[in-house]
């Protein structure tokens, strides 16, 4: 079993089952922070803790929304943060009440270690409440959303500026990636501002809420909106720099067929008369003669003809 345990005068040990019933037995508040969970810890949960069924079952399956199912003697969470490449997230579940905080995710969440340092210091010092404690942790995987976007933000402007240049497959390629991360972002962004707007309205609340606790968490509501808006913001801009992508390449096709169509007008005319003047007439064997006759016939009519296309061309604008 891997993990960390925070006892409620800051000191944070590996975690062991041992340990952990001892601190189910003092009766003091501990914060159990389980890292990959296996069968021990599992079993833990199941048998130690006295957790509803469904509630392990579903920390033990990952892939959840964001949730808050109230049981009766606690409350089972489930947040998500940013994993900091903008792919994936973090899936945090929480069990909480006013007696013990624990809390699941698979592999380091980077996101926990300074709230553990920062726990464990306000615990030694006297300071620092439950509720408080639980605030920190959703507080450091939602905040974890804010440098991802903001790494979106620089890509796609770095992406427009260079669509504008040059459009090639690669861009395109980027667009849809970052499209799709997006689209995984919202789908735990938008249920999880909605989770919490539940709670800024609910009477039920949280073991230990006070009113002062209350200002926090709604702040938290505040973050995922702006989050949230961010992020179909950021949607809207990809959708628009997808289309200025398919806008600058249908734009330079068309560019290199209207040159294309001009050389061919041009050569058309010159096809026509070589190919008049090609053709095995008596009289013109005979009547075309001389170095002069084949300048003007052979070569001038063809070079004034060019001329006067390319001057109908300048005078529409098509050059």
């Amino acid at each position: 079993m891997r993990g960390y345990l925070m006892s409620v005068d800051g000191t944070v040990s590996d975690a062991t089952a041992d340990a952990v019933r001892a601190s189910i037995a003092s009766g003091s508040f501990f914060w159990l922070d389980l890292i990959d969970l296996d069968a021990e810890g599992s079993d833990l949960l199941r048998h130690a803790f006295q957790f509803h069924p469904l509630a392990v079952e579903d920390a033990e399956h990952f892939g959840q929304r964001p949730k808050l199912d109230d049981y009766d003697d606690f409350v089972y969470l489930v947040v998500h943060g940013a994993d900091g490449d903008g792919g994936d997230t973090i899936e945090v579940h929480s069990f909480y009440s006013d007696k013990f905080l624990v809390t699941v995710e698979r592999g380091q969440c980077s996101q926990f270690d300074d709230v553990r340092t920062r726990a464990s210091l306000r615990r030694q010092q006297g300071g620092g409440s439950t509720i408080m404690l639980l605030y920190r942790i959703i507080d450091s995987l939602i905040d974890s959303f804010f440098p991802v976007l903001s790494r979106f933000d620089d890509q796609i402007d770095s992406l427009e500026d260079a669509i504008l240049v040059k459009p090639t497959e690669e861009q395109l390629g980027t667009l849809f990636t970052m499209k799709r991360s997006l689209v995984a972002l919202r789908k735990v962004i938008t249920p999880q501002r909605d989770m919490f707007a539940s709670l800024a309205v609910s009477d039920s609340g949280l073991p230990g809420m006070t009113p002062d606790a209350e200002r926090y968490f709604r702040d938290l509501y505040d973050h995922l909106i702006r989050i949230s808006d961010l992020v179909d913001s950021y949607r809207d801009l990809l959708s628009g720099a997808m289309d200025t992508h398919l806008s600058t390449v249908s734009n330079r096709l068309n560019q290199v067929m209207k040159q294309l169509t001009i050389i061919a007008t041009i050569f058309l005319p010159l096809s026509f008369i070589t190919g008049f003047f090609g053709q095995n007439f008596g009289w013109m064997i005979s009547h075309i003669t001389g170095l002069g006759t084949f300048v003007f016939l052979g070569i001038g009519m063809q070079i004034l003809v060019a001329l006067a296309l390319l001057m109908m061309f300048r005078r529409r604008n098509w050059l």
